[in-house]
């Protein structure tokens, strides 16, 4: 199990509000501290906190209405299996495989599988850092491998299991396995690479001496060009 410092130094998410609107988190397994539990726990306000405020009240966004049937069972954060120095978080989610997540056979989309690993793989990586450094660090997705083991059905209750790998400065990475709970056998599993956005445009600022930097040896001549 993690050391005690590790989970002391959690501090409560910014989004957290007032006691009374505070989502019940008793039944979420886990050893993770109550206020990760609340902050993740609430699938709806946890993506709503990350889109620009003229996004965030738009019925109909991709995946909106099977993100918000998720129902998150475990969040945990435990020392590594190979490493015990260090930790990994663990987030549990589940859900019913319904109408418009299948395809035209009545199985799940593979589609639908890859956004199932994209969303709920990031909750990994949210609960490791909230645990570690006491914020969150929001990151674009690199990279999605998708393997597919078997299918689900109509019906079919999905375990979503999704652990932490690693956590830098730069990248992060996570990985997920979607479990038929129904019927016992792994549906698809993955492995998700994140990043660091670049800031929008109006922030970059324009240097001449970085495109000499660049493209110098393209063309001789090309700082007079540049830098004139």
């Amino acid at each position: 199990m993690p050391q005690e410092s590790a989970m002391s130094s959690t501090t409560t998410p910014s989004s957290s509000s007032s006691s009374s609107s505070k989502p019940d988190v008793s039944h979420i397994r886990g050893n993770a501290p109550t206020e990760i539990k609340e902050r993740l726990s609430n699938i709806k306000a946890y993506f709503r906190s990350f889109a620009p405020t003229k996004f965030q009240d738009l019925p109909n966004t991709f995946g909106k209405s099977i993100s918000n049937r998720f129902a998150v069972t475990e969040i945990s954060i435990l020392s590594k299996v190979d490493e015990e120095s260090k930790l990994e978080g663990k987030v549990v989610v589940e859900i019913e495989v319904d109408e418009e997540m299948i395809n035209g056979a009545g199985n799940i989309h593979g589609g639908c599988s890859a956004f199932l690993v994209d969303v709920c793989s990031s909750l990994s990586i949210s609960a490791l850092s909230l645990a570690t450094v006491g914020k969150e660090q929001p990151s674009v997705s690199q990279a999605i491998n998708m393997i597919y083991h078997s299918p689900a059905t109509l019906g079919d209750k999905l375990r979503i299991v999704n652990t932490s790998m690693t956590l830098g400065n730069r990248t992060q990475s996570c990985r997920t396995e979607i479990w038929n709970s129904t019927h016992h056998r792994l549906v698809a599993s993955g492995t998700h690479v994140k990043m660091m956005p670049s800031p929008p445009l109006s922030e970059q600022t324009y240097n001449p001496r970085s495109l000499y930097i660049t493209f110098s040896y393209l063309r001789p001549g090309f700082e007079d060009l540049v830098c004139s």
